[in-house]
Order: structure tokens, then sequence, then C-alpha cells
């Protein structure tokens, strides 16, 4: 499974992330910052990553052994 983690420190909530995921992995508490709610259904795309003009997210792809 592929890990996304963001750095809540760095982190504006401008929601870029969210509107960007094809798989709609996060959702976003009261104040707006993203949370990768569904982790599981991450493609690896890095999408999140490229747009957030704060560089706070960060995608780990997991490579799954099993597939080769």
């Amino acid at each position: 499974m592929n890990t996304i983690s963001i750095n809540k420190n760095w982190c504006k909530r401008c929601g870029i992330c969210i509107e960007f995921c094809p798989v709609k992995v996060f959702d976003k508490e009261i104040d707006g910052t993203p949370i990768p709610q569904r982790q599981e259904a991450c493609t690896g795309c890095k999408l999140c990553e490229i747009r957030c003009p704060e560089f706070a997210i960060k995608v780990e792809v997991v490579k799954d052994e099993r597939k080769k």
C-alpha cells in the first residue's frame, strides 16, 4: 500500500491535493487540513505531491512484488 504523509506545519489548507486526486483519497478536517482517509485507494500517481505549492505532501509508492 502506498503511504501519503502530510507535513501539517507546511500545509496551507488550499485544497489543491483534494481536488486533483483522481481516486478521492482525501477528506478534510473542519479547518481544511487534508486527511488521506483512503490510502488503500492511492494509485501512486503523485498528483497531490506534484501540485502542492508548499511541498507539504510526500507519497511513498510501494511496488507490489506479486505483479512481476
